[in-house]
């Protein structure tokens, strides 16, 4: 196969379902010196990377769901000295900006691999390295170099230059079809996540396109087998709706109205596994929380309920505001550990525009964990932008979007019926007078 000629990418703005946004997805192609492509991809990624910072957390970032405190105890002789790392996690998602590296390359054959490089911001780098048998081709290794002297996407960095890590990956698929993965893809690199979204990936095309045959991942093929279902346990009434704000030094952060009911899948000291609804009573219910420039945090106690914390963010790059991070820790008396804990920093729910409120008044179910899922009532919040203590322009959610079709959809169809009539009425009445003549 020839040395690479040429690269180019061309970037199609996709939103993601439910008015998720992931960051846009992008065709990114690999050309030899022919002009034929010889990779392409098309796909949205996210970034979870932790780095240290110089001087630990700024105001209010102590109660960051993604940080680690770690104590280090340092000897010297005849003292002590105790040193405190703070370990801050940072994602962002793949830009619109992303291109192409000239040091692409459609390989040699038995003397190269296929790679297809991305460059974007200001010196990080995403490369697929490919390999291939006589049947079969796969993503032998992803490597993410990023820059930390990048300091605004990592603010406050104790370390500079350019860090690199890597990993094999699970993406391979058969030779001339395309590889597909709807479902969220993640590679794990050491102090990095890599996801993937929405991923349609080719090398060694036998076209300049896409194969119209795939290899679909793991993950979007349905399960084999069925797992045991649960023991269901009778579901509570809904949960009462009560108002919760959290204030830093900048007035309200985080303003919102909602019915909570916790949903788990444990363990019994019998070796049953049980699902069971927890209504969060507001009667018996502490809260609190803290603000920063981009992190508001609600912190929820109960005697049962240790805590039950909801963090949003702010993407200043799109002014958009979600849910990212929620963290339970329950105890229940009859679990086989005692307790129960999930945590998940990697949402995008309830998502608004920065200074807009998120409206539902239909029931959601946010899935945290496998064995974890929050069911929110009559949610109307806000968070960053608060103007004192009232809500910002309303968002509706789309499940209330679409209850509203249905009465519409209702009404036009009556009343297209109400009009048919009439007229085969008017038209009838007709007919039956042109019989008669004036005398």
């Amino acid at each position: 196969m020839a040395a690479p000629g040429g690269a180019r990418r061309r970037p199609l703005l996709l939103l993601l379902f439910a008015g998720l946004v992931h960051g846009a997805s992008a065709v990114f192609v690999v050309k030899n010196g022919n002009g034929t492509a010889c990779i392409m991809a098309d796909f949205s990624a996210t970034f979870l990377t932790s780095y240290d910072t110089k001087s630990g957390p700024q105001k209010g970032a102590l109660q960051d769901l993604s940080m680690e405190l770690p104590l280090i105890v340092k000897i010297r002789p005849g003292t002590f000295e105790f040193l405190l790392r703070f370990f801050w996690n940072k994602s962002f998602d793949l830009p619109v900006g992303a291109e192409v590296s000239n040091s692409s390359s459609c390989g040699k054959e038995n003397a190269s691999d296929s790679s297809l490089v991305i460059t974007f911001g200001r010196g990080h780098t995403l490369t697929l390295i490919f390999t291939r048998n006589a049947t079969r081709y796969e993503v032998q290794l992803m490597r993410f170099a990023y820059n930390l002297s990048d300091t605004d996407t990592f603010p406050n960095s104790s370390s500079t230059g350019v860090k690199t890590v890597a990993s094999a990956t699970d993406i391979k698929a058969d030779i001339n079809k395309t590889y597909r993965c709807v479902s969220e893809t993640q590679v794990n690199m050491d102090s990095v996540t890599v996801t993937l979204r929405d991923a349609t990936i080719q090398a060694y095309l036998s076209s300049s396109n896409f194969s119209r045959e795939e290899t679909r991942c793991a993950q979007d093929l349905p399960t084999p087998t069925t797992p045991p279902q649960p023991t269901p346990s009778p579901a509570p009434a809904s949960p009462a709706v009560s108002r919760y704000n959290v204030s830093g030094s900048n007035g309200t952060c985080l303003l919102a109205s909602m019915g909570l009911q916790l949903n788990v899948t444990y363990r019994t000291v019998d070796s049953k596994t049980v699902t069971r609804e927890f209504n969060v009573n507001p009667n018996k219910t502490t809260f609190g929380g803290n603000c920063s420039a981009t992190l508001a945090t609600l912190e929820l106690h109960s005697e049962n309920l240790l805590l039950l914390a909801l963090q949003f963010v702010m993407n200043e790059s799109s002014s958009r505001v979600f849910l990212q991070g929620v963290q339970l820790n329950l105890t229940l008396p009859d679990a086989k550990e005692g307790s129960f804990t999930a945590t998940n920093s990697s949402l995008r729910a309830l998502q608004a525009t920065a200074g807009n409120s998120y409206k539902c008044n239909a029931e959601q179910r946010l899935q945290v964990t496998s064995t974890f899922s929050l069911n929110m009532f009559r949610v109307w919040l806000q968070a960053f932008r608060v103007d004192g203590d009232k809500f910002g322009p309303v968002e509706e959610c789309q499940l209330d979007e679409n209850s509203m079709l249905i009465p519409i959809a209702v009404g036009g169809a009556l009343a297209g019926l109400v009009l048919i009539v009439l007229l085969a009425y008017l038209i009838g009445r007709k007919r039956s007078h042109a019989g008669y003549q004036t005398i």
